[in-house]
């Protein structure tokens, strides 16, 4: 007799372990991040900016999913570091522009290894994170949908 509770167990639920994962591996990223004296978060936002250069909260949150409430802390905080400079536009004050500084723009040629150490840490063939990449996008994607 089939147990009616059985799609309730950890072991049936796909978010868990994703959860699992998520959590890991930001787990080990941080003593990588540490040498940069960057959180995990931070350092996902570092890496929008070293690909699309200056931006807007606006934008940013949209493109990274990221709620301006947990954002605009998170760029206050890079601020105070030295890697990003906030500023009013003229054209429209309630518009915020973020940009790199020197220091933030250098910070990406020591950031340049830290995907390989992160692969190695995990084990993955490329071929294996190719195949994980491309599912949790199709997630993401169909979530984006709703």
């Amino acid at each position: 007799m089939k147990d009616k509770y059985e799609p309730l167990k950890l072991k049936n639920q796909l978010c868990f372990p994703i959860y699992l994962c998520a959590k890991e591996i930001q787990r080990r990223y941080a003593p990588i991040l540490d040498k940069l004296n960057l959180t995990y978060t931070q350092y996902v936002v570092m890496m929008y900016f070293w690909e699309n250069g200056s931006s807007n909260v606006k934008t940013i949150g949209k493109s990274m999913l990221i709620d301006p409430s947990t954002l605009t802390p998170l760029l206050k905080k890079l601020e105070a570091k030295g890697y990003l400079t906030r500023t009013r536009s003229k054209k429209d004050e309630r518009n915020l522009i973020i940009e790199l500084t020197e220091s933030g723009e250098a910070l990406k040629d020591k950031a340049l290894d830290i995907p390989a150490q992160m692969c190695r840490c995990l084990d993955l063939t490329e071929e294996e994170a190719a195949t994980i990449y491309k599912i949790l996008y199709k997630v993401l994607q169909n979530i984006e949908k709703e």
